[in-house]
């Protein structure tokens, strides 16, 4: 517990200190957000907001579990393959964040290449699991275990590439996929510790301090937005965290906000191709209740009030059901 509380403070010092001089950085070299013409209206004023901002939010968890596993002699190869692939996903992001800023648009990686990525990526750790866990093919509910065999990795890749994806569309106002995922990532770190995987509760503590840190910087308005450098690889290591713990099932309700984001997407999309109607204003569903007349504020606050009941109820589950 202890250790934890370190990763988190460092988490967080580093990124309030990084932070400074990067946003410099990106206002002197002109590097800013391209804004979808699908937006919202009123999110033209953000064009040029300085974006890649997930570079020092990651810089800083990686750093901060490092030094904080290091401390706590807990650094292992199951760390390693961790980190590791939360840094594979940051280079995915920042390739596409690059395309983007290279191409003077808000277009990046094809949604196929992006897609791809994530997958190759969300193999390593499974296929990890799988070759060094007992269970690693098993998928357990309180008393309740299946196990999945040969399903398993493709259930087990699905719920990483899902968790970025999800992730990522949820970073689309100011301060939002920040102020959710502190709790998402509170949330697994007690769950983590609960299931004594404490190497993934101190990684898991050093990405919370460093959200937190990332606030300051990006709650309403914004001086620099995360990116796909940083949601992609946040949102990814949130999956892997829960594949590498093997609490796989708690992940759909600690992450809830994330899930309901994109099933606002997919339904819409559905029913627009069967109907030709749409269920909401637009999606993702944040985009509806700016649309319905609140603001970014509103929105942000009480989606991360849902994010922290959610993560109250993941944690209270499985401390009462295992």
């Amino acid at each position: 517990m202890i250790m934890m509380i370190v990763a988190f403070l460092l988490g967080l010092i580093l990124c309030l200190l990084l932070g400074i001089p990067y946003i410099d950085f990106l206002k002197k070299k002109t590097i800013g957000q391209y804004i979808r013409d699908l937006a919202p209206e009123n999110h033209k004023q953000k064009e040029g907001t300085p974006t890649t901002g997930g570079v020092f939010i990651i810089l800083s968890a990686f750093l901060g579990s490092v030094i904080a596993l290091c401390m706590a002699e807990k650094f292992s190869t199951n760390a390693w393959i961790v980190l590791i692939t939360f840094l594979f996903y940051a280079l995915a992001g920042f390739q596409d964040d690059f395309l983007k800023i290279k191409g003077h648009e808000n277009k990046g990686l094809s949604a196929r290449g992006k897609f791809l990525r994530q997958v190759l990526i969300a193999v390593l750790p499974v296929l990890y699991v799988m070759v060094t866990n007992d269970h690693g093919t098993y998928i357990t509910f309180g008393k309740y275990s299946i196990d999945f065999m040969w399903i398993y990795p493709v259930i087990a890749v699905c719920a990483i590439t899902g968790a970025s994806n999800a992730y990522n569309l949820t970073d689309g106002l100011d301060g939002l996929a920040a102020s959710t995922g502190v709790f998402a990532f509170f949330a697994t770190a007690v769950i983590a510790q609960l299931a004594g995987y404490n190497y993934l509760a101190i990684i898991a503590a050093s990405v919370t301090g460093a959200l937190l840190g990332f606030l300051r910087y990006n709650k309403p308005k914004a001086q620099v937005f995360m990116g796909d450098t940083g949601s992609l690889a946040i949102g990814g290591l949130l999956g892997v965290l829960a594949v590498m713990g093997k609490f796989e099932v708690y992940l759909i309700i600690l992450a809830g906000i994330f899930v309901i984001e994109t099933l606002s997407v997919i339904l819409q999309v559905i029913s627009f191709k069967t109907t030709g109607k749409r269920i909401f204003k637009m999606s993702p569903i944040h985009h509806h209740f700016e649309l319905c007349g609140f603001n970014e504020k509103q929105i942000v606050t009480g989606f991360a009030l849902f994010s922290m009941l959610c993560g109250i109820v993941a944690v209270g589950l499985f401390k009462f059901i295992g």
